[in-house]
């Protein structure tokens, strides 16, 4: 976490990162181009460049959309979440090297404005041989760059949360464009079995990753879904004391909302699991100096209040909670973002 906003915050972590992507995607160029040329020495050097730019960017957009799921099935991805901005920015950056030199080599030598000549040069859009698949992928192109331009908490902040969350959320209607681009375009030309091969792949491991996670979070929910009331029918029973791990949390369902219930110190609090930052889960962090960190860009909260340590701003709900025999007893009614609740005293109440 930052006071001020800066252009980029380059850590010792991210420029071994941007190291390794820089030097990746140049390997990836060289032996695409190389083997390129010798395959097929007909080709110009000005459509192997484009066909290498346009493979790069769509391999790097899967490996964006993995990285969510991965991350969901094995907390090891993290830090590939926690630098994935750059590899989005890197996308895109791709992807435009691919459509200027696209545009440059069919549509700027003739009377029209290369973008209007991009727009109209074909209308045939009822035809699936000919369907115009360079407007998809110019579709595609303008969705990546407005996310690129908003990869920054400057946006985030003066955006708010949840209208930044929507506009990155369209990475998957740049991405279903950049499918069909690719389906109808290369592939209507192209009889490699390999290109659609490689394609279909693709495509499969977002899916399957996606429904993969996804049925996991959902059984998740539906295995803390508790309704253990103590006897005043205030208070759910949601776990034992020693099914938390020191510093870390359990996460539960309550009233259909997760929640985390840190164990610290012999303490226990229990708050909000979504992060202001950008939804991130709170319980798949641990306490750090104090403070809930979250796992996916450090954000961080006092537990017993939900807020964030002074100078900064950000807060979460929290929930009032007891230890009794053992147990942990949360009341599943929020409380405002950073109220603060005295946190339940483990020693005291852990033989009943």
């Amino acid at each position: 976490m930052s006071l001020t906003y800066g252009a980029i915050g380059w850590n010792r972590q991210k420029k071994i990162y941007d190291l390794v992507l820089a030097c990746g995607i140049v390997l990836y160029l060289s032996l695409f181009i190389g083997l390129g040329a010798w395959l097929n020495p007909g080709a110009t050097v000005e459509t192997l460049l484009i066909r290498g730019f346009g493979t790069c960017a769509l391999l790097l957009l899967h490996i964006v959309l993995i990285i969510g799921p991965l991350c969901r099935i094995d907390a090891r991805f993290l830090p590939l979440l926690y630098n994935r901005r750059h590899l989005g920015v890197t996308t895109f950056i791709m992807g435009l090297a691919h459509a200027g030199l696209a545009i440059f080599q069919f549509h700027a030598l003739g009377d029209l404005n290369p973008f209007v000549s991009l727009l109209v040069s074909n209308t045939r859009f009822f035809s699936l041989p000919d369907f115009p698949f360079q407007q998809l992928g110019f579709g595609a192109l303008v969705i990546l760059f407005l996310m690129a331009s908003t990869s920054h908490d400057f946006w985030l902040a003066n955006l708010s949360a949840p209208v930044w969350k929507r506009l990155h959320m369209s990475v998957y209607a740049a991405y279903a464009l950049l499918i069909a681009h690719v389906t109808l375009g290369v592939l209507q030309a192209e009889t490699n079995p390999l290109l659609a091969a490689a394609l279909g792949a693709g495509l499969a491991s977002v899916i399957s990753l996606h429904l993969v996670s996804g049925s996991r979070e959902v059984r998740a929910d539906s295995h803390s879904s508790l309704s253990s009331f103590d006897g005043a029918g205030e208070f759910v029973d949601v776990c034992s004391v020693d099914e938390i791990a020191e510093k870390r949390a359990r996460i539960v369902t309550l009233a259909g909302e997760r929640v985390a219930v840190f164990k610290y110190d012999g303490k226990i609090s229990v708050l909000s699991n979504v992060c202001q930052h950008q939804n991130g889960p709170l319980g798949e962090g641990r306490i750090v100096d104090g403070c809930v960190t979250c796992p996916w860009h450090g954000f961080q909260y006092l537990p017993d209040s939900g807020a964030s340590p002074p100078p900064f701003i950000e807060r979460v709900p929290t929930f009032r909670v007891k230890v009794d025999g053992g147990r942990v007893l949360v009341n599943p009614r929020p409380l405002p973002p950073g109220t603060r609740v005295e946190p339940a005293r483990i020693d005291a109440n852990a033989s009943g």
